[in-house]
């Protein structure tokens, strides 16, 4: 879990205790594993989504461990797709009233350049969203 991804725990955790009777969704999402040509004679696709898995659950383990340690209820979550929109299509899709993520800290000429999915899923949507630094 990188820095800010921790900060934005710490946060949501924090907003949990206060407001009370609230369930977090503790949520990693990735691309799906894009698997062609001569690598998939070394890797096939299901063989890629496994690995896959396995990485996305080694990195939501010290949240999922963080969200229990404070008693805070919640739900974790493994999303495949792209990244801004399936991360905006599971807090609507679950009546989540805000989402609250991590930013890299690229600053505004990164995203200018790149694009952040923070700043993508802020634009798609449609609930409040918290970026922590």
């Amino acid at each position: 879990m990188h820095c800010g991804a921790a900060r934005a725990l710490n946060y949501a955790i924090r907003l949990a205790k206060e407001s009370g009777q609230v369930q977090l969704h503790i949520a990693y999402a990735h691309a799906p594993p894009v698997v062609y040509g001569e690598i998939a004679i070394y890797m096939p696709e299901e063989r890629a989504r496994e690995l896959q898995e396995r990485h996305s659950k080694d990195i939501l383990g010290p949240a999922i461990a963080k969200a229990t340690a404070a008693g805070v209820p919640f739900k974790s979550n493994i999303l495949v797709g792209d990244v801004p929109h399936v991360l905006a299509k599971y807090a609507e899709d679950n009546a989540c009233d805000g989402i609250v993520m991590g930013t890299r800290g690229m600053g505004a000429i990164g995203n200018l350049l790149m694009g952040s999915v923070a700043t993508k899923v802020v634009h798609l949507s449609k609930l409040p969203v918290t970026l922590v630094k």
